[in-house]
């Protein structure tokens, strides 16, 4: 059929008498495309491959522990200053975490899996059975926490926060054994050595510092070049309670001899720092049973790192920012978090991405492993945890 002319316009409305219909088709309504319809081609969700959503929180999610023990219980919590305790499987039974006033920032289960600890931006630590009863409240910092970790060995907790210090309690009775005092800056990271025997914690401060837990001194102070410039992000230690590994805003990555207080590795993020490219190291693990060390960052990118040979194995790029990882096991096998809110899976003896999981609508906050190591449990902005099943990487 012609298109109207500039001179039909001029004419006014045209009209069409029965000499225009060329051909009638009998049309069924239920053939019609319905209004909606247009919006389900705008909206077709992504696939999701999670096996179990957890939806109890009603904000922003931070943080997520697997108990040691029992490979169903998982402890979640956010920005909604709630935690909640529930079981991968068992959609009918959770139990919510009360008291914060602030944000949930951290958890974590003590080693024999009885206590879990929950630390908040209100500043205090609460201790909490597996069933979810509080058993006390830790106060003392007078800033939020950071993080909390327990001795490897025993009912030991230990917090960083903002107001420089870190606390070390007696979680059976509450009794506060000792606080570290020397950082410029919020305690951003920390942990006990594997042995128990020291305390490493890191700071907005840009140092290291390598304490006695019992004598509370500051055994050694790392800073200053060939160390980081900007303030530290994430540490780990490795098993044999040698060696730490940190990262940092300023994209650098340092491995510090703990007995010797020495840098002994460094390397820096592949792009260099512009404004609104950030390349902040987001986190940092040493591998379970090879001599590597690992980092992800805001530059896109997993860097697995040959310690031995000081030199990268591989750089594994992501579509955005890693802001966490997880090691499935003692395997080859790493999980990596980002803030495209995919999970993937790289064999770090190839370096190559052999699964990835969809679901999450938002960044990745925090990946913990049940205990059976069947299952990979995230947290994201989109406040939602997620569980995936990762048994056939072992």
């Amino acid at each position: 059929m012609n298109k109207p002319t500039h001179e039909d316009d001029e004419q006014g409305e045209v009209f069409l008498d029965e000499s225009d219909i060329i051909h009638e088709v009998d049309v069924d309504e239920e053939d019609l495309p319905d209004a909606d319809d247009e919006d389900d081609f705008e909206n077709i969700e992504e696939s999701d491959d999670s096996l179990h959503i957890f939806t109890g929180h009603t904000g922003e999610l931070y943080a997520v522990a697997c108990s040691p023990t029992d490979p169903a219980l998982v402890a979640t919590g956010g920005g909604d200053d709630k935690g909640f305790l529930w079981k991968i499987g068992h959609s009918d039974w959770a139990s919510e975490l009360q008291g914060h006033t602030d944000s949930v920032s951290s958890l974590a289960f003590s080693s024999d899996g009885q206590l879990l600890a929950s630390g908040s931006f209100d500043g205090l630590v609460k201790i909490w059975d597996a069933s979810g009863n509080l058993n006390r409240t830790l106060e003392a910092p007078g800033g939020g926490i950071e993080w909390v970790k327990w001795h490897p060995k025993g009912h030991l907790i230990l917090a960083g926060s903002e107001d420089c210090t870190v606390w070390m309690w007696n979680a059976d009775n509450g009794h506060c054994l000792n606080v570290f005092s020397g950082h410029g800056a919020s305690v951003t990271c920390g942990d006990f050595t594997p042995d128990g025997k020291t305390i490493c914690t890191g700071s907005e401060d840009a140092t290291l510092r390598i304490w006695n837990p019992r004598s509370g001194e500051s055994i050694h102070v790392v800073r200053g070049h060939p160390y980081h410039t900007e303030g530290l992000t994430c540490l780990s230690i490795s098993s044999d309670s040698t060696f730490a590994v940190t990262g940092s805003k300023d994209g650098s990555v340092h491995i510090v001899n703990i007995t010797t207080g020495k840098v002994v590795s460094s390397w820096a993020s592949q792009i260099s720092s512009t404004e609104g490219d950030p390349v902040s190291i987001e986190c940092v693990s040493f591998a379970p049973n090879f001599p590597w060390a690992v980092s992800g960052g805001m530059d896109r990118n997993l860097t697995i790192w040959d310690q031995q040979h000081s030199s990268s194995r591989f750089i594994c790029n992501h579509e955005e920012g890693v802001t966490c990882l997880a090691w499935l096991g003692a395997s080859k096998f790493l999980a990596t978090g980002c803030c495209d809110g995919r999970i993937r899976i790289w064999n770090c003896l190839s370096g190559e991405c052999v699964e990835t999981f969809k679901g999450h609508e938002h960044a990745i906050q925090s990946l913990s492993v049940s205990s059976n190591l069947e299952f990979l449990v995230s947290v994201s902005i989109d406040g939602t945890a997620r569980v995936f099943e990762i048994r056939y990487f072992h």
